[in-house]
């Protein structure tokens, strides 16, 4: 069974994800393919783990791209075989920023809270 891949929308419907995407594709289209692809191979539970994807903790995990900047879509889990995608960033140093991992979490509590009962 394949996973399906969402992107975050806010309460107020904004979609931070689809903002990160489209300036990724007008800036970069090769990363924006490359991090496109990233997300198809997601559907597949063969392409949880490195070096396509590496858990970051507290349930968030990453896609990950190096190219001229290494490109990221921060993500977790839910049941029914579903994939959140929270936050992207693009930047030259090995580690997530920890505003980013915060927002990440952020974004994650608040959309955890819209299911449960």
């Amino acid at each position: 069974m394949d996973f399906r891949v969402e992107l975050y929308e806010s309460e107020n419907g904004a979609c931070p994800v689809r903002q990160f995407l489209d300036e990724l594709k007008s800036h970069d289209p090769d990363d924006f393919a490359a991090i496109l692809a990233g997300l198809a191979k997601l559907r597949n539970r063969q392409y949880h783990h490195e070096p396509l994807s590496r858990a970051l903790g507290d349930g968030l995990f990453e896609l990950r791209h190096v190219g001229k900047l290494n490109t990221r879509l921060l993500w977790f889990f839910v049941k029914n075989q579903r994939i959140i995608v929270v936050h992207g960033i693009r930047n030259k140093g090995r580690s997530i920023p920890k505003r980013d991992m915060e927002t990440a979490r952020e974004r994650m509590s608040e959309w955890l809270k819209t299911i449960e009962p």
